[in-house]
């Protein structure tokens, strides 16, 4: 990845009959008749060797560590996708990129309703076994890795950028948390900086690492729109939770709906399309009064009736606003103690 003109399906294709070391031992006529131009053909005879030494400190460097495509620990789920990256860099534990994953993003610019939804959903789906699979972007990518965290489950970070650098910098300890139990990635060697092309090549790793991928909040030009597409492209589901026809936010997810993407209103709409994928672990599934609910939720979740109740009379009964009541109905739906009835009314189920 350090020869410039060299790109991924060029790559891929000397790997089919050479090593990488064995390319750099041919002479210049045999890379020739490989079909390599005579500018790639000096910079492989004459390679930047302070760049080289750079790559080799950083993967002396504890937990980091880089695989190449026909290395036996690749992931099988991104050599399917049309220009798999021939190297991944990684820190922290490759047997992640083995599991299931779901991949969550959406906009940097959430609503806190949205920010809490992508929370819960990765939470709930790293109960389940999922590995959440996300770009370390603001917003929805942020709130589904600390989901992922707080349920002490396992998340994947996929860089834009070299791995000694990260992007935002306001994600330095985000991605330090990551790194200790999880995995950030990325195809851009060591001392890469962040160029606005490089984020498209960064969600199509994402959406190729995953079995499927859940878009939250999105406007109808967001970059999480490509990312869909890319994954339709790669025959993954993909899931998308709907929102109102007012909300800028909600327009993205709203046509991709309409395009063909699943609706998506509970965990368990993702988990019927995954069901050979997730944990059938009782533990895992378990979610009881005590360990979930804080004082505030369990009040508003006995205000709820086994028959439909809606929110302005939650809002009377219990004097909170309706955006604290819509936020922990949410959570209380995600944890399965309630459902959504016609109307814009809930009722208790358990």
């Amino acid at each position: 990845m350090r020869t410039p003109g060299v790109g991924c399906r060029t790559f891929i294709g000397l790997l089919k009959t050479h090593t990488p070391a064995q390319l750099f031992t041919e002479s210049a006529s045999a890379l020739s008749a490989l079909g390599l131009k005579s500018d790639i053909i000096h910079a492989i005879k004459n390679p930047d060797w302070t760049i080289i030494d750079y790559d080799i400190s950083w993967l002396e460097q504890k937990n980091n560590l880089a695989i190449t495509f026909n290395d036996t620990n690749y992931p099988l789920q991104l050599k399917e996708i049309a220009d798999p990256p021939p190297i991944l860099f990684v820190r922290g534990n490759p047997d992640l990129l083995a599991l299931p994953q779901i991949a969550i993003v959406g906009s940097r610019n959430p609503s806190s309703l949205g920010e809490e939804t992508a929370f819960n959903f990765a939470k709930t789906l790293c109960r389940h076994g999922f590995v959440i699979t996300s770009g370390l972007a603001l917003g929805i990518d942020a709130a589904s890795h600390r989901g992922a965290l707080n349920a002490q489950g396992f998340t994947i970070a996929v860089a834009g950028t070299g791995l000694d650098r990260v992007y935002p910098a306001r994600h330095k300890d985000l991605a330090t948390e990551i790194v200790t139990t999880g995995a950030m990635i990325s195809e851009f060697p060591p001392g890469t900086t962040a160029k606005a092309n490089h984020f498209p090549r960064r969600n199509r790793i994402i959406s190729g690492l995953c079995q499927g991928l859940l878009v939250v909040e999105a406007a109808k030009q967001s970059g999480s729109l490509i990312t869909a597409r890319m994954a339709l492209e790669q025959n993954r589901e993909v899931f998308a939770i709907p929102g109102s026809i007012h909300n800028p936010l909600a327009r993205g997810c709203n046509a991709l709906i309409r395009n063909g993407a699943k609706l998506v209103e509970t965990t368990q709409d993702i988990l019927e399309e995954l069901n050979q994928y997730y944990s059938q672990d009782e533990k895992l599934l378990s979610f009881t009064m005590e360990s979930t609910l804080d004082p505030e939720q369990e009040t508003l979740l006995n205000h709820v009736m086994f028959s439909p109740t809606s929110i302005d009379s939650l809002v009377e009964n219990t004097g909170e606003s309706v955006e604290v009541i819509s936020s922990m109905l949410l959570i209380l739906e995600l944890q399965g103690y309630l459902e959504a009835t016609a109307g814009g009314c809930y009722m208790r189920v358990k």
